[in-house]
C-alpha cells in the first residue's frame, strides 16, 4: 500500500528545475522516505537504486574517488547507456553509512549536473559531523514528516472529505464527518506503517506492536547518537519518561526526576532533536514579526508523532469514547497534534513553530501557537470554552498591532467580533481541529475578508 504524499509536488518541481542540485530527503526513520523515492523513481526512464547498508552498493564509493568513474561503473552494472544520463535517477539510500558518499555529492553537482541524484537517510546530522568537507551550497533538502490529516484522508481514499476540507470556508454540514475522521487520525497518528495496518484491519488491536517496533528502533539507535555510557543512559531515560511531560514546559536539570544535570540532559535532547525524534519548541515574547525564540526560557516537547505519544501514555482506548479529544491527558494531545500538523506543512526548512509567553511576577500568560502572516503575528489558542475564557489570548491582543486571533476547538467554523475584559475589540476566528493543515490558508482568508 503506497500513500500519496504532498511533497511529491516538491519532487516534481525539483526534477523540472533548471538549477537542480543533488537532493537529500531528511526525516526520522520510518516516515516513508524510501517508499516515496522508489515510487518517484518510476517517473524516470532509468533508475539506479543503491542502499549503502549493503556492501555491494557501498563498494562503488569505497573503490573509486572520482564521481565520473563511479557513474560509469554504475551505468555499466545497470546496463544503461552513458547517453541516458539526463533520463536517469540515482537514488542513494542510507547515505549516512558513507560520509565519503555525502562528501562526493558536491562533485556530482559540479561534474555531472545532468544526472538526477536523490539521497536519503536517517541520523544524517551525526554522519555530517564526520564529513571533512560538507558540500554546503551544492545540495538541496526536502524534509519529510509523518502523514498529516490531509494525507491521511488520501490514504483512506476519502475523496469527498478532501474536497470539502479544501473548501474555504468549510460548509457546516461537513463538520460532523470531518471531526469524526480527524478523531480517528488523532488517535492513531501519522506513521505510514500504523496507518497501513489500521486501513487493512479497521482495528486498534494490532497497532501497539507496531508502535513498540518503531519506538524500539529509535531506542536501538541510541548508540549511534552517543559516545559514552553516560550519554546513552541519559537518552534512554529521556525516551522512557519524556512523554509524561508533554502537558508542560520542561527544565533540563533533574529532568524526569533524575539526577542528571542541565548540561547532560540538554545535550541528550539536542541529539534526539537531530535524529528528528523529539523537538524542543521554544517560546517567544514577540507580538509582531520577526519571531525570535527565547532560548533562555523553558521549552515544550514535541514528538515526531502524536500516535506514538498516545501509545506510550496508554490512552488510545479511552480516546475512542471522547467527543472532544482536547480533554485527553490534561488537554495536551490536540495542541501537540496541531503543532505536528503545522510542522508537516514545511518541507523546505527545519524551522520550528513557537508559542507565546508573558511572564510576570503577579501573573503569566501562554498562547499555544503564533503564526506570522505579513507584518502580523497571529495568536492561536487550542481549547474549548467561550471566547471570554481566552485570558492569555486577550493579553496578546492587548499588546498586538492588529485585531486578529484564532481559536481551534471541537466546534464549527465561525468568525465573531469580541472584546477583551479590558475593552479592546478584536476578531476571533473559530476553527475546528481538523483544519490544522489549512491554518495558513484560513489566516490569509481571515485577514483578507474580515475587518473591525
Amino acid at each position: 500500500m503506497i500513500f500519496k504524499r504532498t511533497i511529491e509536488k516538491d519532487l516534481n518541481d525539483w526534477k523540472n528545475s533548471t538549477s537542480r542540485k543533488p537532493l537529500i530527503i531528511r526525516g526520522a526513520r520510518q516516515v516513508g522516505k524510501t517508499t516515496l523515492i522508489k515510487l518517484f523513481a518510476k517517473t524516470y526512464k532509468n533508475q539506479i537504486i543503491l542502499n549503502l547498508e549493503k556492501k555491494i552498493d557501498a563498494a562503488f564509493f569505497e573503490k573509486y574517488d572520482d564521481v565520473k568513474t563511479i557513474i560509469e561503473a554504475l551505468f555499466l552494472s545497470n546496463n544503461i547507456p552513458s547517453a541516458e544520463i539526463g533520463n536517469t535517477l540515482l537514488f542513494i539510500d542510507e547515505i549516512q553509512e558513507s560520509p565519503k558518499a555525502i562528501q562526493l555529492l558536491r562533485y556530482f553537482y559540479e561534474d555531472l549536473p545532468d544526472l538526477h541524484i536523490i539521497a536519503a537517510g536517517s541520523l544524517l546530522e551525526f554522519a555530517i559531523k564526520k564529513v571533512k568537507s560538507f558540500p554546503v551550497g551544492r545540495i538541496e533538502y526536502i524534509y519529510m514528516h509523518p502523514l498529516n490529516f490531509l494525507e491521511y484522508l488520501g490514504a483512506i481514499d476519502h475523496k469527498m472529505a478532501i474536497e470539502h476540507l479544501n473548501q474555504i470556508p468549510i460548509q457546516s454540514f461537513a463538520h460532523g464527518v470531518l471531526l469524526k475522521l480527524f478523531n480517528n487520525y488523532a488517535i492513531i497518528g501519522g506513521m505510514p506503517e500504523v496507518i497501513k495496518e489500521y486501513i487493512e484491519k479497521k482495528s486498534l488491536i494490532d497497532l501497539p506492536k507496531i508502535y513498540e517496533s518503531i519506538w524500539g528502533t529509535y531506542r536501538d539507535d541510541v548508540e549511534k547518537y552517543t559516545s559514552t555510557n553516560t550519554e546513552k543512559n541519559v537518552i534512554k531515560h529521556i525516551m522512557s519518561t519524556a512523554h509524561l511531560s508533554i502537558d508542560q514546559r520542561i527544565k533540563f536539570n533533574n529532568f524526569g526526576q533524575s539526577s542528571y544535570k542541565s548540561r547532560e540532559a540538554g545535550e541528550a535532547f539536542r541529539n534526539l532533536e537531530d535524529a528528528k525524534i523529539i523537538r524542543l519548541i521554544y517560546p517567544t515574547t514577540d507580538v509582531e514579526p520577526p519571531v525570535k525564540p527565547d532560548l533562555k526560557k523553558s521549552p515544550r516537547l514535541q514528538f515526531l508523532d502524536t500516535g506514538i505519544i498516545n501509545h506510550l501514555l496508554g490512552i488510545q482506548a479511552d480516546m475512542l469514547a471522547l467527543e472532544d479529544l482536547n480533554t485527553t491527558y490534561k488537554g495536551a494531545i490536540i495542541p501537540h497534534l496541531i503543532t505536528q500538523e503545522l510542522i508537516s506543512l514545511d518541507s523546505t526548512t527545519n524551522k520550528k513553530p513557537n508559542f507565546w509567553v508573558r511572564e510576570k511576577k503577579q501573573s503569566s500568560s501562554e498562547v499555544d501557537l503564533v503564526y506570522a502572516y505579513g507584518n502580523k503575528l497571529i495568536p492561536v489558542e487550542i481549547k474549548s470554552g467561550s471566547a471570554g475564557s481566552l485570558k492569555s489570548l486577550h493579553q496578546f491582543i492587548i499588546q498586538s498591532n492588529h485585531p486578529y486571533a484564532v481559536r481551534m476547538y471541537a466546534g464549527e467554523f465561525r468568525v465573531e467580533k469580541s472584546v477583551t475584559p479590558q475593552g479592546v475589540p478584536y476578531l476571533l476566528m473559530n476553527l475546528p481541529y481538523y483544519l490544522g493543515t489549512k491554518l495558513p490558508e484560513y489566516i490569509e482568508y481571515f485577514v483578507r475578508e474580515y475587518h473591525l
